[in-house]
C-alpha cells in the first residue's frame, strides 16, 4: 500500500530525508520513530501531497505521489500534529463537512460511522470548542476517516493529551489496522510497542533500524545499564578489568560498586542489520 524508494528532500543546504526507502503492506500499522527533526512529518507530507520530493518516488495504494497526485490523495486519511479545526462548528457537522469536500454523496451518513467508528457519536451535537484535547485529536481522526480512505496517516496524534486519552487515541489507532495500512509516527518507543507491527527508526533524514518492536527494543537496550559489585580485586584493577569487557561503553563508581553500561548497537547513519518479517527496503 505504501512504496518509498530512495526519497530525498532538501531544502536549500539542509538535508531533510536523505535516500530512504521502506514499504508498508495493507493491514500493517508502521511506526516512523525518531527525534525531532529525524524527517518523520517530512516523509508524511510527502507522502499526503503537502509538499513534493527532491528526488525519489513514493506509491500509495498503487499511486505516484507526483504524477497520479490526485488518485493518491484520495486514498489517504491524514492526521497532522496540528488537527485543522473550526471551533464553532458542531462535532457532527464539522465530519460531514468534510464529507462533502471529499464528494460523498451520503455525507452525513459517512460521517455518523466515523464518529461511532472514533467513540464520538454521542458528542455529535456539541461545539467543537467545548472539547478536551483528545476529544479533538479523535475528531481529526474522524475526519481523516470520513471517505474510508486505504491508507492513514497519523503525525504524532498523542502528544499534548493526559494518559487516558493517550490510551483511548491509541487503542483506536490499533483497530484501524483491521482495514487500513497505518503510517504512525512517534517519539516514544513504548508507544511504537503497543500500537504498531513493524517500526522503522529514522534519524538525520536516515534510516537507521527497521524490525518489529521487540526485536528493536533487544537490540537497542541490549545491555543497556548493568549494577556490578566486585569483591576480591582492587578497585583500580576493577575498573580497567570492566572498561575492558567486549561490548562496555563506559563504567562509573556508584554505592560501593560500578555502572556499567553498554554500547548502543545502532549509530546515527548506520542501518541495523534488525531483521524485519516483512520487507523494509
Amino acid at each position: 500500500m505504501i512504496q518509498v524508494e530512495n526519497l530525498c528532500r532538501r531544502y536549500g543546504p539542509h538535508t531533510a530525508l536523505d535516500g530512504i526507502s521502506f514499504e508498508a503492506a495493507p493491514g500493517e500499522v508502521v511506526g516512523l520513530l525518531g527525534p525531532n527533526g529525524a524527517g518523520k512529518t517530512t516523509t508524511m507530507r510527502i507522502l499526503t501531497g503537502y509538499m513534493p520530493p527532491t528526488s525519489g518516488r513514493a506509491v500509495v495504494a498503487g499511486f505516484d505521489v507526483q504524477t497520479q497526485s490526485m488518485q493518491a490523495r484520495a486514498a489517504v486519511g491524514y492526521l497532522p500534529e496540528r488537527v485543522p479545526l473550526y471551533p464553532d462548528m458542531t462535532v457532527a457537522g464539522y465530519v460531514t463537512f468534510w464529507a462533502q469536500m471529499r464528494g460523498i454523496r451520503k455525507a452525513r451518513t459517512a460521517a455518523q460511522q466515523a464518529l461511532e467508528q472514533v467513540d464520538l457519536w454521542d458528542r455529535r451535537r456539541s461545539l467543537v470548542r467545548s472539547l478536551s484535547k483528545g476529544m479533538r485529536q479523535r475528531l481529526g481522526l474522524a475526519q481523516a476517516l470520513v471517505h474510508a480512505p486505504s491508507v492513514v496517516i497519523l503525525d504524532e496524534p498523542t502528544i499534548g493529551i493526559d494518559p487516558q486519552q493517550v490510551i483511548d487515541v491509541r487503542q483506536a489507532v490499533r483497530g484501524l489496522g483491521v482495514k487500513h495500512t497505518v503510517l504512525f509516527s512517534t517519539h516514544i518507543l513504548t508507544e511504537a510497542e503497543q500500537v504498531c507491527d513493524r517500526v522503522i527508526i529514522l534519524n538525520q533524514g536516515r534510516i537507521v533500524a527497521h524490525g518489529t518492536p521487540s526485536e528493536l527494543r533487544a537490540t537497542l537496550y541490549a545491555g543497556d545499564r548493568l549494577y556490578v559489585q566486585v569483591s576480591k580485586l582492587n578497585p583500580e584493577a576493577a575498573l580497567k578489568a570492566l572498561k575492558s569487557a567486549t561490548g562496555v561503553a563506559r563504567v562509573e563508581p556508584s554505592d560501593g560498586g560500578y555502572l556499567v553500561y553498554g554500547q548502543p548497537n545502532i549509530a546515527p547513519g548506520r542501518t541495523s542489520q534488525v531483521r524485519s518479517r516483512r520487507p523494509a527496503g
